[in-house]
C-alpha cells in the first residue's frame, strides 16, 4: 500500500497489493487525467503517453483552436459539464444566472494517513497503519465551485475508495443536480459488463452483455437501492472467466437512488460513472455550504471474477462492516412468520421456542403482529406499542420464559413506514409521504414516513427505545418494505424538494446509527422486503442482511450466487423454510435446504412443533454442522466452481481457509439426467503441494461428518478433478468437506 506524487511527472500512484491507479496533471491549465487501472506496474516509465497529447487534437496550450475535441478525448478523472466533453459528466450545478457549465482544474494535493469519516454515510475505515489516502482540490474558476476528489488504499486489499466532496466556494448560491462519485475512463477494448438483476423474491440475478457503443447502465430511483436492480457494475474482458481475465468491479456504498454507467465513446474507449441518481436530485449550495457524496469501490482483478469477488469479501469484512458479531458465530436462529403469520399468540411461540431449544438453536425471533391493533397487514404500523391482549405481561414475560429455555429474543420492526388505520397516522397526517392535493399511493396498504425530519425520526425512536429497554431484547430485523413515491416534504421549502431523496437516506442512516448507540451490543439484521436494500450501505450498519424473502432453496441458489459475486458469506440471511415452499410451492429435501441455508448465517423459517421426527433430528444435527464449519464459511475464501444459472442442471461453489488446509464444497443437483456418468469438478484455491483427505458431511447420519478413504493432492483436485457421483433424483444436495492430511 503507497501513495505517492512525482513532483516531476506530475502524476500520482497508488499501489495495492496486485493493483496500481495513476492518475496525473496535464498542461498549464491543470487538466487532472486518468492514466492507467489495472495490474500493478513496478516501473512507470514512460506511461504519460496514455493521455494522448503527443497526438491530434493536443493539449488546449498547443492546439487551443480545437480546445472541444481535446475535451471530448481526454481521460478525464472528474468530468465536468457542458463545455464540450460530450460524454456522460461527472457533475452538473446550475448557477444563478441559469448555467451549468463546470471546468475543473488542479489546484492542490494531499496525502495523508488513514482513511476519514464521511459524516452522516456509511463508509470503508482504515488505521494509519493500514490506510492511506489522497485529497486532490479542484476549482471551476467561474463559479467558485471546487471539488475535492478522495482516494484511499488499504494494505490487505485490492480496492480503490473514491468519493467527492463538493465546495461552493463562490458567492452566489449553487444547485447541484448531479454529481457522481467516481468517473474512469478505460482505454479502448472489448468488454462485457455484468450487472445484478431481478424483483421482489428473485432478486440479484445475474446478467452478462458485451459494451457496445452507446451507453448501459442501471439505476434505481425507488428510493432504495431496490429489488430490481443493484448499485454495481462490472466491467469485463470478453475473455474473463472465473479465475482467469482483467475484471473491474464498482460499486456504490449506498442505500438509496443510484446510477452506474458504462458509455463507450466515439473511439471504443469506456467511461464508467457511479453515483446518486441524477433524476429528481437537486441540491442547494448556500456560499460555504459543502455536499459529499457516498463513497464508490473500485475493484481490479487479473484473476477473473473469483479475484475480483474475494478483494470485495476481504474489503467489506475488514474495512466496512463494524458489528462486534463481525468475526463471532451468529445465533441460530428461528423466525416465526412462515410458521404463523400473524396468527399467534404467547403460548404458541413459547411452544416454538421450547422445542427449538430442545434440538439446539438459539434465538426466538418474533416477526410482524406483537404491536398495537396489528392483526393482518392493513393496520397499525408506527403504534409501536406492545399488544398486551395479544401478548399477556408483554414482551418482558416474553423473553424471560424464552431466554428460561437458554434462547435469546429478537424483535422484527418496520420504523419506516406508517399505516393509514393508525394512531400515529391519525395524530400526524402530515407525516406520511405524499404530494398535497394527490391521492398518495399505498403498496401493503402502508404509507412511508418522513424520516427527512428530525421530529419524525424523534418520535419513531423513542418509542422503538422504549420498546427495547422493556425486555431483554438482542436481536431486531429492521424491515423495510415499499419503495418510495408521491416525493414531497412537509418539512422542506419548494426550492428544496429536491434534496428529498437523498435526505430520506440520510436519516435513515442517522436512526441506525443511534439505535446502535443506544444498543451496542444488539445483532442487527436489516431486511427491505428481503432484499432490496442489500447493499454496503446497510452492511456499515449490520453485519447481515435477509437475502430474499424466497427461501426456496433451488430459487436461492441464483440468488445467493448474485449476492456472493459481492458480498462475504457472513452477511446473507439464509433459513431452512417449509415445503411446500410458501412463494413457489416447490418441495425439496430438508437436506438441501439446510446445505443452501448453510452458506448464509443460517437459521429457521417454520413451525418447528410439526416436523417429523426425521426431521427435528436433521435439525439437531444441522445446528451441529453450523457449529463446526461456520468459522470456515465466515471467514473463508469464495470460489465459484459451476452455476446453475448457467448450465440450468447443477450448482457448484466452494470455500477455503485462508491457510488452504480446509475446503467446503457444496454441490446441488437441481435436476436429474438420464444414463450420464458422474461430473468432473475441479477445485480451485487448494495447495497444490498438499493432499486432502475427503469427508462426507450429511445431516441424516450420526455422526453427519463422514470420513472416507479417498484422498487427493491439491494439484489433481485444481487440474484434473475429483469424480462427483450422480444423485437419485432432482434438488439433490451433497457437501464434501477437504481437510489436508500433509
Amino acid at each position: 500500500m503507497s501513495i505517492t506524487y512525482m513532483e516531476k511527472e506530475r502524476i500520482f500512484r497508488l499501489d495495492t497489493q496486485e493493483s496500481t491507479y495513476l492518475l496525473g496533471i496535464v498542461g498549464s491549465e491543470g487538466f487532472v487525467g486518468h492514466l492507467y487501472y489495472g495490474k500493478k506496474i513496478k516501473d512507470i516509465t514512460g506511461v504519460q503517453e496514455l493521455y494522448r497529447v503527443h497526438e491530434n487534437p493536443y493539449t488546449p496550450d498547443e492546439n487551443n483552436r480545437d480546445r472541444l475535441s481535446f475535451y471530448d478525448c481526454f481521460p478525464f478523472e472528474y468530468s465536468g459539464h457542458g463545455i464540450g466533453d460530450f460524454r456522460e459528466s461527472s457533475i452538473r450545478a446550475e448557477l444563478a444566472d441559469g448555467s451549468r457549465a463546470g471546468k475543473f482544474t488542479y489546484v492542490s494535493h494531499e496525502i495523508i494517513g488513514g482513511k476519514e469519516k464521511l459524516v452522516g454515510l456509511p463508509a470503508t475505515f482504515g488505521t494509519t497503519e493500514n490506510a492511506e489516502s489522497l485529497h486532490i482540490r479542484c476549482k471551476d474558476s467561474v463559479s467558485g465551485l471546487t471539488v475535492v476528489l478522495k482516494y484511499s488504499v488499504f494494505a490487505d486489499v485490492d480496492a480503490v475508495i473514491r468519493s467527492v466532496q463538493v465546495i461552493n466556494e463562490g458567492k452566489e448560491e449553487i444547485k447541484l443536480t448531479k454529481v457522481m462519485s467516481a468517473s474512469l475512463d478505460m482505454e479502448a477494448g472489448s468488454y462485457d459488463a455484468l450487472t445484478l438483476h431481478g424483483s421482489w423474491a428473485r432478486e440479484r440475478h445475474m446478467e452478462r452483455k458485451p459494451i457496445g457503443h452507446g451507453w448501459f447502465g442501471v439505476s434505481s430511483n425507488r428510493g432504495e437501492s431496490s429489488h430490481q436492480e443493484h448499485p454495481f457494475l462490472g466491467v469485463l474482458a470478453q475473455d474473463a472467466g472465473q479465475e482467469t481475465g482483467e475484471v473491474f468491479g464498482f460499486q456504490l456504498v449506498y442505500s438509496g437512488n443510484f446510477i452506474a454507467k458504462a458509455q463507450m465513446s466515439q473511439f471504443g474507449g469506456v467511461r464508467v460513472v457511479i453515483g446518486i441518481e441524477p433524476e429528481d436530485f437537486c441540491w442547494k449550495l448556500a456560499p460555504g455550504e459543502s455536499f459529499q457524496t457516498p463513497e464508490a469501490v473500485l475493484v481490479y482483478s487479473h484473476e477473473g471474477l473469483g479475484g475480483m469477488t474475494r478483494s470485495f469479501h476481504d474489503l467489506y469484512r475488514n474495512h466496512l462492516i463494524r458489528s462486534p458479531y463481525l468475526h463471532k458465530k451468529r445465533p441460530i436462529l428461528i423466525n416465526n412468520w412462515e410458521a404463523t403469520y400473524f396468527d399467534f399468540n404467547t403460548e404458541k411461540i413459547i411452544d416454538i421456542a421450547r422445542e427449538s431449544a430442545r434440538l439446539g438453536i438459539e434465538l426466538m425471533v418474533l416477526d410482524d403482529g406483537w404491536f398495537g391493533n396489528r392483526f393482518d397487514d392493513n393496520r397499525s404500523l408506527g403504534d409501536w406499542k406492545v399488544n398486551e391482549e395479544k401478548l399477556p405481561g408483554g414482551l418482558a414475560y416474553l423473553a424471560e420464559q424464552i431466554n428460561a429455555l437458554g434462547m435469546k429474543f429478537g424483535l422484527w420492526f418496520e420504523p419506516e413506514m406508517i399505516s393509514p388505520d393508525s394512531d400515529l397516522y391519525r395524530a400526524h397526517p402530515d407525516w406520511a409521504i405524499a404530494v398535497p392535493g394527490r391521492t398518495a399511493g399505498l403498496a401493503r396498504n402502508q404509507y412511508v414516513l418522513d424520516i427527512s425530519r428530525k421530529e419524525v425520526r424523534d418520535a419513531v425512536l423513542e418509542q422503538v427505545f422504549a420498546v427495547l429497554h422493556s425486555a431483554n431484547i438482542e436481536y431486531v430485523k429492521w424491515d423495510m418494505n415499499r419503495p418510495l413515491a408521491d416525493l414531497y416534504s412537509a418539512g422542506l421549502p419548494a426550492d428544496r424538494q429536491g434534496e428529498l431523496y437523498h435526505r430520506y437516506v440520510l436519516g435513515m442512516y442517522e436512526m441506525q446509527e443511534r439505535l446502535l448507540e443506544e444498543f451496542p451490543n444488539l445483532l442487527l439484521e436489516n431486511c427491505s422486503g428481503g432484499g432490496a436494500r442489500f447493499d454496503p450501505g446497510m452492511l456499515y450498519y449490520s453485519p447481515q442482511i435477509w437475502c430474499s424473502d424466497d427461501t426456496d432453496a433451488v430459487e436461492r441458489l441464483m440468488i445467493q450466487e448474485g449476492t456472493a459475486l459481492i458480498y462475504p458469506l457472513s452477511a446473507i440471511g439464509a433459513h431452512v423454510s417449509v415445503c411446500p415452499n410458501h412463494t413457489v410451492g416447490r418441495t425439496t429435501p430438508f437436506v438441501t435446504r439446510g446445505n443452501v441455508a448453510l452458506t448464509g448465517t443460517f437459521g429457521y423459517e417454520l413451525d418447528i412443533t410439526k416436523l417429523s421426527e426425521e426431521e427435528k433430528t436433521m435439525v439437531s444435527r444441522q445446528v451441529k454442522m453450523y457449529h463446526t464449519l461456520n468459522d470456515l464459511v465466515r471467514e473463508g475464501d469464495y470460489y465459484r466452481i459451476a452455476s446453475y444459472g448457467e448450465n440450468h442442471l447443477y450448482d457448484c461453489y466452494q470455500v477455503n481457509s485462508k491457510q488452504k488446509d480446509e475446503a467446503l464444497l457444496f454441490y446441488t443437483q437441481v435436476l436429474n439426467e438420464p444414463n450420464m456418468h458422474g461430473r468432473r469438478i475441479r477445485l480451485s484455491g487448494m495447495n497444490p503441494d498438499a493432499c486432502y483427505r475427503v469427508y462426507l458431511v450429511d445431516c441424516e447420519k450420526d455422526p453427519f461428518l463422514q470420513e472416507t478413504d479417498r484422498v487427493f493432492s491439491g494439484e489433481v483436485l485444481m487440474n484434473a478433478g475429483f469424480i462427483m457421483e450422480r444423485l437419485w433424483g432432482d434438488f439433490r444436495s451433497k457437501l464434501l468437506f477437504f481437510k489436508q492430511i500433509s
